[in-house]
Formats: C-alpha cells, sequence, structure tokens
C-alpha cells in the first residue's frame, strides 16, 4: 500500500465521520427522526465499514482518474464534485426512491446538504493525499 493511498483512505474516513456522526446523530437527528426511515440503535461500526470502502475506492480513483492535471485544490473541487455526485445518486435519490419516510423534500433536502458539505471536504483532502 503507498502512503498517497493510505492518506487519501484517512483523507475520506476521518473527515466523512467528523461530518457525518454530528449531522446525522446530533445536530439533524430530530429531523431524521421526524422522517422515520431510520432506527433508532443506529450500528455506527457499520457506518465506519461504510466509510472504509468508500475511502479505498475513492483512494484508489483518484490518481488514475486525475494524474498530472492541475492546482491540487481546482483537482481536489473536481474530483469531488464527481465522486459527490455519484455518492448523491445513491445514498440520497435511491434511497429516497425506495424507502418508505415521511417527507422525501426533507430527506433530498438534508441528504443533499450533507453530501455538498462532505465533499467539498474531502475531494481537496484526497487530492492533498496524492499531490506529488
Amino acid at each position: 500500500m503507498s502512503r498517497a493511498f493510505g492518506l487519501g483512505v484517512v483523507a475520506y474516513v476521518v473527515p466523512t465521520f467528523v461530518i457525518a456522526y454530528p449531522w446525522h446523530l446530533t445536530v439533524f437527528a430530530p429531523s431524521y427522526h421526524a422522517l422515520a426511515m431510520y432506527r433508532d440503535d443506529v450500528i455506527v461500526p457499520l457506518g465506519l465499514l461504510s466509510m472504509l470502502v468508500q475511502g479505498v475506492l475513492f483512494s484508489w480513483v483518484y490518481p488514475r482518474v486525475f494524474a498530472k492535471r492541475q492546482s491540487v485544490l481546482r483537482n481536489g473541487l473536481l474530483y469531488g464534485l464527481a465522486i459527490g455526485l455519484l455518492s448523491w445518486s445513491f445514498t440520497t435519490l435511491a434511497v429516497a426512491a425506495k424507502n418508505v419516510m415521511t417527507s422525501v423534500p426533507l430527506y433530498l433536502t438534508l441528504e443533499t446538504g450533507f453530501t455538498l458539505v462532505q465533499f467539498i471536504v474531502v475531494g481537496p483532502l484526497i487530492a492533498l493525499a496524492h499531490r506529488r
């Protein structure tokens, strides 16, 4: 495992957890509870495992997609946009389409906001981890 790859995984997992935990389980917890779609006793280790799998994949893809491009910030924001859009399609749109909830618009608003914040942060951090 290369140093850049490992740093890229950490650059995804740590900030994602730091953003996701308070977003979903404290700050907007009442709104998510009102959606009546989540378990009361979330299984945090499964969420962390999910983040780890995503971090491995996103860190592995970055140097293959953004090899030798412009600045770290520009690359990171573009990469964040790309992987954020992909993530949003299956963590927000697909979930809203398949799950019973009290308000699809509320869910879309909450998860779109979370996805924007998450990938504005992790995109540049992954790019920074892979800088040459």
